[in-house]
């Protein structure tokens, strides 16, 4: 598969927490650096995201807030 996503950030999940419509994963990328993100707990179901699992981070820039 080809995907257009050009930030991608492999790591280890270290914590899974689910939630009745999102589950939010977080991952170790290494360096004391984590990266969280919110997915639909329905995908966290069908990707079978556990602890322990390695994973990639697939990051488009267009998707990306950031505020202060």
């Amino acid at each position: 598969m080809k995907i257009s996503a050009r930030n991608q950030i492999k790591g280890k999940v270290i914590s899974v927490d689910h939630g009745p419509i999102s589950g939010k994963v977080a991952i170790d990328i290494g360096g004391g650096n984590v990266l969280v993100s919110h997915i639909t707990e329905d995908a966290v179901k069908e990707l079978d995201i556990k602890v322990g699992d390695e994973v990639v981070a697939l990051i488009k820039s267009s998707s990306i807030i950031v505020g202060k």
